[in-house]
């Protein structure tokens, strides 16, 4: 059997289990050479559970036109403002505040983000999403 070759490497953002093949991801992933049919129905199963919740995903693209995929966690972006209840975070972050979490909210995204930061213990990984709540305009209480 003859070696597959890796043509791509390149990561996406997409709504787990609701991943559609209409722009913008088909164009993405068929200029990469991925089926994008075949990769929106495997995707859409790995992350059924998910439901709507948007997660990042590695795709590694081979020369027979096959490929694997590595789902990620959520963007910190994404769990905070979920966890402070806004749509978006704020322009002008040290003037304007818009929303408020609890250092147990922090520590649960934490907890969920480990696998993908390069932090040492938990309360490293805190630290980090304090620091990206507070550019996004997020108070950190507690």
């Amino acid at each position: 059997m003859a070696k597959k070759e890796v043509t791509h490497v390149f990561k996406i953002m997409a709504p787990g289990g609701q991943a559609t093949p209409a722009p913008p991801l088909g164009p993405v992933l068929g200029a990469k050479g991925v089926n994008p049919g075949q990769f929106i129905q495997q995707f859409n199963a790995a992350t059924s559970k998910l439901n709507g919740k948007v997660v990042g995903c590695i795709i590694t693209a081979y020369s027979d036109r096959s490929f694997e995929f590595e789902v990620k966690s959520s963007p910190a972006s994404v769990l905070i403002k979920e966890a402070a209840g806004i749509e978006k975070g704020s322009g002008e972050p040290n003037t304007n505040l818009v929303g408020k979490i609890t250092s147990d909210q922090v520590r649960k995204i934490a907890e969920e983000k480990k696998a993908d930061l390069s932090a040492a213990s938990i309360e490293a990984a805190m630290r980090i999403i304090e620091g990206q709540a507070r550019s996004m305009g997020v108070t950190v209480e507690g």
